[in-house]
C-alpha cells in the first residue's frame, strides 16, 4: 500500500497546494472555501496568516513522498478544529483517512471539532471513521456555491 505522511509545509509546496485548492470540482464539494479560489494574493496572504499563528498546526500531506494536500487545526471562538483539504487525484482512495489518523496523533487537544457541507459524504465518512460524532447542523453561506447550505459540525472527545 501507498505511504502516506505528514510533514511542514514548505514554501515550494504553494505553488501546487494553490492549484489544488482551485479545481472546480474540489471547490463545489468542500462549499465553504475562499470568496475566489483564483486569486493568488488573497491565497498567499491566508497562508502566511495561517503559517505564522501559533494556534495552528498545518501539514503537508504526502502520498510515496508526492505532495496531496494539507491537514490542519485551529482555533476559532475557543474551539479547536481540523481541516483538510486533498486533491481529486487521491479522493476514495483512503489517503484522508490515514492522513487524519496521523494527524490525531499530533494534535492532542480534545474535544476536536469539525464541519463538511452535508452533501460531502466522503468526508462525513473519514471524520466518522476517525470517531468524530454529528453533533449538530447548521445553515451557512457557502461562497463556492453562492447558496446557504447545510452544514454538518461533529466532536471527537
Amino acid at each position: 500500500m501507498a505511504e502516506v505522511a505528514l510533514r511542514p509545509v514548505e514554501d515550494t509546496d504553494l505553488d501546487a497546494l494553490f492549484e489544488q485548492m482551485r479545481d472546480p470540482e474540489s471547490v463545489r464539494m468542500a462549499a465553504f472555501t475562499a470568496e475566489d479560489p483564483d486569486d493568488r494574493a488573497a491565497f498567499d496572504a491566508h497562508m502566511a496568516k495561517v503559517r505564522a499563528s501559533p494556534d495552528t498546526k498545518l501539514r503537508a500531506v504526502t502520498l510515496d513522498g508526492r505532495l496531496v494536500g494539507t491537514i490542519s487545526s485551529f482555533v476559532m471562538e475557543g474551539d479547536t478544529e481540523i481541516t483538510y483539504w486533498l486533491d481529486r487525484s487521491v479522493w476514495g482512495r483512503g489517503v484522508a483517512s490515514r492522513a487524519l489518523a496521523l494527524f490525531l496523533d499530533v494534535v492532542a487537544v480534545r474535544p476536536l471539532h469539525a464541519r463538511a457541507a452535508s452533501d460531502n459524504l466522503g468526508s462525513l465518512a473519514v471524520l466518522r471513521k476517525a470517531g468524530f460524532a454529528v453533533i449538530g447542523t447548521e445553515v451557512s453561506y457557502a461562497s463556492a456555491r453562492d447558496a446557504e447550505i447545510e452544514e454538518t459540525i461533529l466532536r471527537l472527545d
